[in-house]
């Protein structure tokens, strides 16, 4: 999935920079991983870029790009950068990973130069709602009962009021679906807990293991051997779903537009019946 998922992401949200009609002098990647961003972007639109990550490893085995880098091991929720540094900040897929998801969000607000932009992407609700389902019914069935074995993830409602308590405006906030298909369940987790895409359960309540059968089971019902009208396709693969949100806030800058106060519209939204002979 990683060869797909992360550059698939990093590309859109290389999309959504160019969206943006000028130059950004210095650019910070937040949980940059081995920068999945960059080899999208040029040069001629981010000068210089500053890739922020947790885990020095995965910053030393970085992806390149002709964008002159610099590596910083440094945690998102504590940027180690002034006020008012960057002009553009960028994040993808990492930031369900945060412990304080808003500070995280103040953070990059309090970095960013006035009428800088936070261009980011994250996982949505609804990822991997297949393999939830089949070990919640697994469990259910070979255990009595059964406690989470994928990580929460944020829901589209919150998101935009997280960014507006950050400070950030104008906000925009979109979603998408990424399906990638699998031989099985076991391929599922073992490529989401593995060397490509590294994720596991951060739920503090997690149960530390599940029984062999359990996981048998699991792999049954995801695959469809059960109930026909579970997640199995045709040719006896397996799906799984990543729902991904985009995100774009500014932050606030003098020069940039305010909406109208209210009540000072000079037309009617009654009158939208009769725009031709108003126009």
């Amino acid at each position: 999935a990683d060869c797909r998922l992360s550059p698939q992401v990093g590309s859109r949200i290389a999309d959504r920079v160019f969206d943006i009609t000028r130059t950004f002098p210095l650019a910070l990647d937040v949980g940059s991983g081995r920068g999945y961003i960059a080899p999208h972007l040029t040069k001629e639109i981010v000068e210089k870029l500053i890739q922020v990550d947790i885990a020095e490893n995965a910053l030393k085995n970085a992806i390149e790009s002709e964008i002159p880098t610099v590596s910083v091991v440094a945690d998102e929720e504590s940027l180690p950068f002034k006020e008012d540094t960057f002009d553009l900040v960028v994040s993808s897929l990492s930031l369900h990973w945060v412990n304080d998801l808003p500070r995280a969000f103040k953070e990059i607000h309090q970095v960013l130069k006035p009428d800088g932009v936070f261009i980011g992407a994250m996982f949505g609700g609804d990822t991997l709602y297949e393999l939830r389902c089949s070990l919640q019914l697994a469990e259910l069935e070979r255990e009595g009962g059964f406690s989470p074995h994928v990580s929460p993830f944020t829901a589209v409602s919150d998101l935009g009021h997280l960014l507006s308590r950050a400070g950030f405006n104008t906000l925009t906030v979109d979603t998408d679906e990424i399906q990638v298909n699998y031989p099985g369940l076991f391929e599922v987790m073992e490529d989401l807990q593995g060397n490509s895409m590294g994720e596991s359960n951060c739920s503090w309540n997690r149960k530390p293991l599940l029984h062999r059968e359990t996981m048998l089971a699991a792999a049954a019902i995801y695959r469809g051997k059960y109930w026909r009208e579970m997640y199995g396709n045709s040719d006896g693969t397996v799906p799984a779903t990543f729902q991904i949100y985009y995100m774009i806030g500014w932050k606030f800058h003098e020069s940039q537009a305010r909406p109208a106060q209210r009540g000072s519209a000079t037309v009617s939204l009654g009158d939208l019946a009769k725009i031709d002979g108003l126009l």
